[in-house]
């Protein structure tokens, strides 16, 4: 019995290091890509685009995000909007944007196709359909952009072999503890897995804030039609058009997006549809995250510890390594300034994830947008009628 209880208390020491030695490679990775991309210069590439935006409803800063877009440094873009119907109350701020900026090219799309359960997909069909030019920016209404984002996300096109550009984004949080959370996971943990993808075996999907990509690679995947069912049109994009052959770019531009207050319930939903989404997707992937869950093993380590010196060695190296790990990622990499001010929130989101992670297994079940869904082979199953849908095609005239 002696010997059975020292293998088990040896097994859970070697496990709970697990995690400390992820984030050292974790920071490693961060320090690489980054170093190098700041070093990498600009190439002078700048053809037409068109940017996309499917938008549903307004927060806390939703004109300043459409603003953004239209201080763009770069010589010829469009910007299209599309909404499911003329009463949604991100039209008024739309029309707003065309008075103020006459002189950028802005159309409003009303209505759309209804291809499938994604109703942001169907609106990115038909902006597709509209779009002058041959290089398309996916953005969402909740996204931020600077100046100089259009020369550097649309500057790898000029490689034939580039099939998708997509950004980290930085936190523009709401005074809430629940917006910080989400800021501070995305930005300290999240991030984190997709630098350590990009070190080991390269980037084969694409972050939602920020997709650039072009009309020839979304015709060789079938176009948006192929993922309008989809849950994860994002990682689904991009993971199709790596197979398809072309070769997606994690950018050194990053994007700024909000996160609004939140109620208990409605934080709770969020988390959990991310982690399902991410189970559905790629779930080896999110049964690997128990190996980065720190705080839950070292806390183990801690009670099983043969020694109290040794207890706290893997407590004082998770705080360490963690913070580490977090500040070099997102803040010193990403430049997210809720992390770099709210950074002692991490272990707080690290206790609540790992809640998460295992609610993540309990059910197939997603809330979005206000309905239920269930997942089959990857598409969405409305577990209600779903609402009417998307009002017929309209376009708005400028102003």
């Amino acid at each position: 019995m002696t010997i059975f209880h020292s293998g088990w208390r040896d097994a859970v020491l070697l496990l709970a290091a697990a995690p400390l030695a992820y984030y050292v490679a974790a920071t490693f990775a961060a320090w690489r890509f980054f170093r190098r991309e700041r070093k990498r210069k600009l190439r002078n590439y700048t053809p037409g685009v068109s940017l996309l935006k499917p938008v549903r409803g307004t927060d806390f800063a939703t004109y300043e995000n459409y603003a953004s877009f239209c201080h763009q440094d770069y010589p010829d873009y469009e910007i299209l909007f599309a909404v499911n119907d003329a009463a949604d109350a991100a039209v008024p701020l739309i029309h707003r944007l065309i008075a103020e900026f006459p002189n950028r090219p802005i159309r409003l799309l009303v209505g759309a196709e209804n291809l499938g359960a994604n109703r942001k997909v169907n609106k990115l069909a038909r902006l597709s359909g509209e779009a002058q030019y041959e290089i398309l920016v996916l953005t969402d209404g909740d996204v931020r952009v600077g100046p100089n984002y259009l020369r550097e996300v649309v500057a790898p096109f000029v490689e034939e072999s580039t099939g998708a550009v997509t950004s980290f984004y930085r936190g523009i949080a709401e005074a809430n503890l629940g917006a910080d959370i989400e800021a501070v996971g995305a930005s300290s943990d999240f991030f984190a897995g997709v630098l350590m993808a990009e070190l080991t075996e390269g980037i084969n999907f694409a972050l939602g804030a920020s997709i650039v990509t072009t009309k020839r690679w979304l015709a060789k995947i079938g176009g948006f039609e192929s993922i309008a069912g989809m849950l994860a049109d994002d990682y689904e994009l991009g993971l199709r058009i790596a197979q398809a052959g072309g070769r997606v770019i994690l950018s050194r531009e990053s994007v700024w997006t909000t996160y609004p207050a939140q109620t208990a319930k409605t934080f709770w939903e969020h988390q959990l549809r991310w982690a399902r989404t991410v189970r559905l997707c790629r779930p080896l992937s999110y049964f690997g995250l128990i190996f980065t869950l720190g705080l839950p093993w070292v806390v183990l380590a801690a009670l099983v510890a043969p020694t109290r010196w040794i207890a706290a060695a893997y407590l004082l190296a998770y705080l360490v390594l963690r913070h580490i790990m977090a500040w070099t990622v997102g803040v010193w990499g990403v430049g997210d300034e809720v992390l770099r001010k709210k950074l002692w929130l991490v272990p707080l989101r690290d206790a609540i994830y790992a809640a998460v992670w295992v609610a993540g297994f309990a059910s197939s079940r997603i809330t979005w947008g206000g309905q239920d869904y269930t997942m089959h082979k990857g598409q969405m199953v409305p577990v209600t009628p779903s609402p009417a849908p998307d009002s017929a095609p309209a376009v708005s005239p400028r102003g």
